[in-house]
């Protein structure tokens, strides 16, 4: 599975790092290293809790080493996994192919394209569906409103797309192997948004082209801002939008 490249390809730059603060908020999940960096990764939703206790480890986690942290990625327990991708996102520092640049800067979208979109980006909406010759946008949940198309469609409408946006999210909940498995015949495979850790070499395997999401650059800003349960739109200033190319 793609997690277990990531964690193994991590695990490498992981030395000695130590976790100094964990904020799990409504919208994302924070995780802060001595080091001074910070990571988040989206906080899913998708199961019901019998217990007011999310976390049995909370309490103890903060001062864990960051080694032990980054295994929590394959994890089944969806919060556990946030707080995995948090730290591998906290432990990844850009590299110079790294650009400070929107998705649709680097995305090659034509006129005769079909598009599809894993997970609802509403602010690229408009500008993809002007670009190319039709968008899929997919979620669990449909917004029939919207035009959204439950994900079970996508086994038939992804391998038709030139160009496929995958939310970085679906790392968490474990579709991210199946749906890059629909994606053999798309130019651009883009996975997109805060979650995306920036690592070449596991993505690039799988046939991904473009990887794009954030660099936390004050991670006191961003660490009050998930426990104030912020999302994206509240980040602002605190954090800076990258791209990086890592195939044609």
């Amino acid at each position: 599975m793609l997690v277990d490249q990531i964690y193994e390809e991590t695990l490498q730059i992981a030395h000695n790092q130590t976790v100094t603060d964990v904020r799990v908020g409504l919208g994302y999940t924070a995780v802060a290293l001595d080091n001074g960096r910070c990571g988040v990764a989206f906080t899913l939703h998708e199961k019901e809790y019998e217990s007011c206790t999310v976390l049995a480890e909370a309490g103890t986690i903060a001062g864990r080493p960051a080694s032990e942290l980054i295994s929590w990625i394959k994890q089944d327990d969806e919060t556990a996994c946030a707080v995995g991708l948090a730290t591998v996102n906290a432990l990844i520092a850009p590299s110079e192919q790294t650009l400070e640049a929107d998705i649709l800067e680097q995305l090659s979208i034509g006129s005769s394209d079909a598009v599809g979109m894993i997970g609802y980006f509403g602010p690229l909406i408009d500008q993809i569906t002007k670009k190319s010759r039709v968008l899929h946008v997919f979620e669990r949940q449909p917004i029939p409103e919207l035009g959204v198309l439950p994900d079970t469609a996508a086994p038939d409408l992804i391998p038709q797309c030139q160009a496929v946006i995958i939310s970085g999210t679906t790392l968490l909940n474990r579709t991210i192997d199946g749906i890059l498995d629909l994606c053999g015949n798309a130019r651009e495979v883009a996975i997109l948004g805060p979650s995306t850790p920036f690592l070449r070499k596991p993505f690039e395997k799988r046939g991904v082209t473009i990887l794009s999401g954030i660099q936390v650059i004050d991670s006191a800003r961003v660490l009050r801002i998930v426990s104030e349960a912020g999302g994206t739109p509240s980040f602002g200033s605190a954090v800076r939008k990258l791209s990086m190319r890592i195939s044609r």
